[in-house]
């Protein structure tokens, strides 16, 4: 049973910096390709970020140069790292696994972000 379970989020100000972090269990983190999404309040779930299973990268305008992700194989842990936060960041930010040979995606449970003065 692969899990995913994510770690990191709160209260932040705008400006000010989070590291969220997704610990993945039951599977080698190299059999997929790993991505975080966010959820804000009313809205559709989008991408935030995805990293293959060989390190590329890709962003989402919005916070393309203020985000990086990355990954960490020997220890089954995705990184987001969150820089020169926005309000419009808030939301709920979930990592998501996507097996390459399985076709089978497994979401972690969430993690509440809220950026506010």
């Amino acid at each position: 049973q692969v899990q995913l379970v994510e770690s990191g989020g709160g209260l932040v100000q705008p400006g000010g910096s989070l590291r969220l972090s997704c610990a993945v269990s039951g599977s080698d983190l190299g059999f997929y390709v790993m991505a975080w999404y966010r959820q804000a309040a009313g809205k559709q779930r989008e991408l935030v970020a995805g990293i293959s299973r060989g390190g590329r990268t890709n962003y989402a305008g919005s916070v393309k140069g203020r985000f990086t992700i990355s990954r960490d194989n020997p220890k089954n842990t995705v990184y987001l790292q969150m820089n020169n936060l926005k309000p419009e960041d808030t939301a709920v930010y979930y990592c998501n696994a996507n097996g390459v040979a399985s076709g089978v995606s497994y979401w972690g449970q969430g993690t509440q972000v809220t950026v506010s003065s």
